[in-house]
């Protein structure tokens, strides 16, 4: 893959490329534009305080781009869009008719799209009353009447879905992944002020942590990178085939399998599905009943990022996640059909289905190792925030780890286009 300078060099000298590139700037603006507009009636200088002192919100904080902080418009962001494409995935898999829907090419992404759309809604509706909630527990917004708790709720709903539809602008550029890019320039755009907080509590004893943490980093971004890199080639063989009155020779070539195919997808998934019981164990804090009470406490102290459940559970879920969207991306029967259309074959393999089991077996095998290596990947900030007992790094190494995933996914795409472009004009 070439350097970063060279593609983005590439890039700007393509007039489509350039012109999608500034598309998305500009889509990335607006975002940052709604993310400041504040929601009525919040006391948003105690909430930034109470997430200065809470990291598990500060990192909650961070995934949102700093939308919750503020509480903008935008503050429940992409996160019921994410439970929805969670469930909805979850569901093609143990559900008949979705499976086969999701086989149908363009028209069943679509049609899956769609039905994730519509399952936002609800969520929006349940996580914006839960979020209400919070702030009312903490005497952060005052009661509201049933007219202004309508509007809250209303303004809420529409910034996930206003959020949503720049995702989908954005997916439709053909730049990288909505979902990723909103996520990576929230955590860009709040990585100055985790640095600034972290930077504040440091103490001397801190400052051979802060060390240990920037060697961490380097090592995990070059894990990242070489884990985004590495791929299993598959050798492929073309036999001599006639097109009219000329023969064409005998090829070989390969197919290569990424080992991790899902790039970063899992992690927001993980991230997002493991923060739910933090936050409702803050939510069930402040009721008034014994039973929620406890549960609450259950909560707070197992799904915290320093607590062995925690890493547990995420290191599980970043791998099952990395399973789930790889057998929803990656289809060796549609793979194994093209290439007996080809007249291609696997030495030693049978066409057919022997090569759709071959090729699922190799991509499994791969798979496992990739999905624990990121799973590790994953869990590491945690464990080393665990004994150095700065929480604040925590909050870095994820932001770290996705930021490096999504630059190199969008650097791969752009070099692709460009390459593409070229073949094109010149074939």
């Amino acid at each position: 893959m070439a350097s970063f300078f060279t593609v983005f060099k590439n890039s700007i000298k393509d007039k489509e490329i350039r012109r999608k590139i500034g598309i998305a700037a500009l889509l990335f603006l607006v975002f940052r534009f709604f993310a400041h507009i504040p929601v009525f009636g919040v006391n948003v200088t105690q909430l930034k305080a109470l997430f200065e002192q809470n990291h598990f919100l500060g990192l909650l904080d961070v995934f949102s781009g700093g939308t919750i902080s503020n509480f903008s418009v935008l503050a429940l962001g992409l996160g019921p869009y994410i439970y929805a494409s969670i469930v909805l995935q979850l569901l093609t898999v143990v559900y008949p008719k979705l499976e086969a829907l999701s086989k149908e090419g363009e028209y069943g992404r679509q049609k899956i799209n769609q039905y994730t759309r519509y399952l936002t809604v609800p969520l929006s509706i349940v996580q914006g009353f839960g979020m209400y909630a919070l702030l009312r527990s903490q005497n952060l917004i005052s009661t509201l009447g049933w007219f202004d708790l309508l509007s809250f709720m209303i303004t809420l709903i529409a910034g996930t879905m206003f959020v949503m539809w720049i995702g989908e602008l954005l997916s439709e550029q053909g730049i990288g992944n909505g979902i990723s890019l909103l996520i990576f320039a929230g955590i860009v755009n709040r990585i100055p002020v985790v640095a600034g907080q972290t930077f504040t509590t440091l103490g001397q004893a801190d400052i051979m942590n802060l060390a240990l943490f920037a060697g961490l980093a380097v090592a995990m971004t070059a894990a990242v990178v070489y884990i985004n890199e590495a791929v299993r080639k598959v050798p492929i063989f073309y036999a001599r085939r006639v097109r009219g009155s000329q023969s064409v020779a005998s090829q070989s070539t390969h197919l290569p399998l990424k080992l991790n195919q899902a790039g970063v997808i899992p992690i927001i998934f993980a991230v997002s599905f493991v923060l739910l019981p933090s936050m409702l164990g803050n939510y069930f804090l402040a009721a008034h009943n014994t039973t929620l009470n406890e549960i609450g406490r259950i909560f707070a102290t197992y799904f915290h990022p320093q607590n062995y459940v925690y890493n547990i559970i995420y290191f599980v879920l970043v791998v099952g996640f990395t399973y789930l969207y790889t057998a929803i991306i990656f289809n060796p029967q549609k793979i194994s059909e093209d290439l007996q259309k080809q007249g291609g074959f696997i030495p030693g393999i049978r066409p057919g289905k022997p090569t759709s089991a071959f090729l699922n077996t190799i991509v499994s095998r791969i798979t496992l190792a990739g999905a624990v290596f990121l799973g590790l990947v994953a869990v590491l900030p945690n464990i080393f925030g665990l004994f150095t007992n700065n929480q604040s790094l925590i909050v870095g190494g994820t932001s770290i780890m996705i930021v490096v995933a999504v630059v190199i996914e969008t650097i791969k795409i752009l070099e692709v286009q460009h390459t593409t472009r070229n073949y094109d004009q010149y074939k």
